[in-house]
Order: structure tokens, then C-alpha cells, then sequence
């Protein structure tokens, strides 16, 4: 018996603006919580991850001596990636343990917030869709 065809899978004609949205908004939550700044700052940031020697006195015995401190750690760019990549996989990777549960909590309310903002706003979105955004940007985009 032969095997039974596959459905086609269908794909959306349109592109949708609130869709976009929210998939900027969920990436914006992980740029924050990995990197320490968001996706813009993430890709015009400063490259400025490295070490940096310290000299000074060493505690209660007086004696003078240097040090390593790791500096640029607060926000990561795409620089500090291509300049230093294992420092800024060790503080992405810190970043994101750190920060796991504050980006979940915020991923869930993004969800339902937007879930929650289409029921609610469903007929002025369908009327800004319908008179706006359909003669300006064509059928292929709904808001």
C-alpha cells in the first residue's frame, strides 16, 4: 500500500505588525537578560570587554603589587563578541543563569498581555487594519 501524501503547510499571506511586535518585544527581554543591554545596544555598542591591570596596596600588609579585573562586563555588544568571544560567552552565560526567572516571568506577561490586547481591541484593530493599513501598505500586511 503506498504511503499517504503529506499535507501541504500552509503559510499566512500576510505579514502581521502586532506580530512583529511581539517578537521584538521577546527579543528585546532576551538581549536584555543575556547581554545586559538591548538589541540595538547589542549591535552599536561600545567594544570594551577585557582585562585591565590594577596596581595598588594589597591589604593590611602594605604591600604593593598588581591585579587583573575584567571590565566592560555590565553591557555586552557584538564588538566585545567578535573581540574577546570566550569573556563574552562566559558573561552571556553568567548573565543568562542570573537572570533566567525575571525573563520567564517577563515572557509569560508579554504573552498574555498581548493575548489579552487582541480580544479587548479586536474591533479598533480590525477598523485601523480595514481603513489604514490596507490602502496604505496593500493586503499583504494586517495589523
Amino acid at each position: 500500500m503506498a504511503r499517504k501524501k503529506k499535507g501541504t503547510r500552509r503559510r499566512r499571506k500576510t505579514w502581521s505588525i502586532l506580530n512583529g511586535l511581539e517578537a521584538l518585544a521577546y527579543g528585546q527581554i532576551l538581549s536584555v537578560g543575556i547581554t545586559g543591554g538591548g538589541i540595538w545596544e547589542f549591535a552599536t555598542g561600545a567594544t570594551d570587554l577585557g582585562f585591565r591591570s590594577n596596581r595598588g596596596n594589597l591589604g593590611i600588609t602594605g604591600v604593593e603589587g598588581t591585579g587583573m579585573s575584567l571590565v566592560g562586563t555590565s553591557q555586552i555588544s557584538l564588538g566585545d563578541f567578535m573581540s574577546q568571544p570566550s569573556l563574552a560567552i562566559e558573561q552571556m552565560t553568567g548573565n543568562f543563569q542570573s537572570n533566567i526567572i525575571p525573563m520567564a516571568i517577563a515572557g509569560f506577561t508579554t504573552s498574555i498581555a498581548f493575548r489579552v490586547g487582541r480580544r479587548l481591541l479586536r474591533k479598533p484593530i480590525s477598523m485601523v487594519s480595514r481603513d489604514l493599513v490596507k490602502p496604505v501598505f496593500g493586503p499583504g500586511v494586517r495589523l
